[in-house]
């Protein structure tokens, strides 16, 4: 079957965006109890590399369906999950990356919607919350996601979500909020968890 990528961010209004993230079916891994484990053999490096072996899984589309089938378990461990077998996958940061953003909307009526590297489209919100890790010096950006995952938000990325913060607070001074779909997210406080 082949693969229709979603369309261009900055071509959607963040209500299609929306959209399209509600209609997206994934398989309902959260759901799944198989009683076979084993290793998968597979690593996701901080990069967002997926690797199987030691070689590279170059296909996009090997990526996207791995993607699909993959959770965290409480223990923190994380797993490609089908109904007969569950697979271990080392994952070195964050298995994902938030690649692309696009904002609508300004102050506590402001949407945000990132592309991740997998194509999907995240609206952030309080179910898919924004959080800061790393030290004040070098400040690492997570978006979470279904199935106890997240996307580490990439750089260029980064700086656009601040710029965004910094031109609603240059004269409040009070540090880097950013608002997206009636949550609140500190860009300048690091989650200590």
């Amino acid at each position: 079957m082949p693969y229709d990528p979603p369309p261009e961010m900055q071509n959607l209004s963040l209500a299609d965006i929306a959209g399209l993230v509600a209609a997206r079916k994934l398989p309902p891994v959260e759901q799944w109890t198989p009683a076979a484990e084993s290793d998968s053999h597979m690593r996701i490096t901080a990069d967002g590399r997926w690797y199987h072996k030691g070689g590279l899984i170059s296909r996009p589309a090997m990526v996207r369906l791995f993607a699909s089938v993959l959770r965290r378990e409480a223990d923190g461990r994380y797993a490609l999950v089908t109904p007969f077998e569950k697979q271990w996958i080392e994952v070195e940061d964050a298995p994902l990356l938030a690649v692309e953003l696009k904002s609508e909307g300004d102050g506590q009526s402001r949407r945000l919607a990132f592309r991740l590297n997998t194509d999907e489209l995240v609206v952030a919100g309080p179910d898919r919350a924004l959080t800061m890790r790393g030290t004040a010096d070098e400040p690492r950006p997570y978006l979470g996601l279904s199935r106890g995952l997240e996307a580490r938000i990439e750089r260029a990325v980064y700086y656009d979500l601040v710029e965004l913060a910094l031109a609603e607070t240059e004269e409040a001074q009070d540090g880097l909020p950013i608002w997206s779909d009636g949550a609140c997210f500190r860009l300048d406080r690091i989650d200590t968890q």
